[in-house]
């Protein structure tokens, strides 16, 4: 009994799940100018980064200085024969790269995966309403941000019109900061209620623990 394995390079999300050999998967950065991202791999049935297990992490380095997006990094994960799984991640405009070696299921018992399947599919509906309504937030976020860069850009422009437009700069501004304060508040509520789910998973496990002894 086996698990997915999944890439990440989101604190909340994931970008690849894959159960066979050799998968390949680009990323690219979340930020402008950033130089490094750190990949995380995990192995579960949940939708959230949090609710499964992580396997091992490691960090790119070198990644050009470039707008969010543009930097391209090819992550590739193989599972040989022996459950023995390599990861790698390498820049495609550098010749930088990183590899790591993971064990199968590396400190699950056959109880443990079957009680993570278990759960998968108990919180389906939730965890997909979960992965939405973040993803969406996320969303809105990197507007917010795309059109405060812009504002700041063009600030001499939108300054001289400000006599002639019916909605000033600092109006935009101040409704962006609502959005991201409304942001903060819809994550707050999310992990909030994973947190009471997890521990009445947990409850529930050791429940039927104590009625088999």
């Amino acid at each position: 009994m086996s698990l997915t394995f999944y890439f990440s390079t989101s604190p909340t999300l994931f970008s690849l799940g894959i159960e066979t050999n050799l998968r390949l998967q680009v990323f690219s950065t979340a930020a402008d100018s950033q130089t490094a991202i750190e990949v995380k791999i995990f192995q579960g049935e949940r939708e959230l980064v949090e609710d499964n297990k992580l396997l091992g992490n490691f960090n790119l380095v070198g990644i050009p200085l470039a707008p969010k997006g543009i930097p391209q990094i090819e992550n590739t994960l193989d599972i040989n024969a022996d459950d023995i799984v390599y990861v790698t991640a390498q820049g495609k405009a550098t010749s930088e790269d990183q590899s790591m070696m993971i064990t199968s299921s590396l400190g699950l018992s056959n109880k443990d995966i079957k009680h993570m399947i278990s759960d998968a599919k108990k919180y389906t509906n939730t965890d997909k309403a979960h992965q939405e309504l973040i993803e969406e937030a996320n969303k809105g976020e990197s507007i917010c941000v795309d059109t405060e860069k812009a504002m700041n850009k063009f600030k001499d422009q939108l300054d001289a019109a400000k006599s002639n437009a019916s909605v000033t700069a600092e109006q935009i501004k101040e409704k962006i900061s609502e959005i991201q304060q409304a942001l903060l508040g819809l994550f707050q509520k999310v992990y909030e209620k994973r947190s009471t789910e997890n521990a009445s998973s947990k409850e529930s496990m050791q429940g039927s623990e104590e009625k088999k002894e």
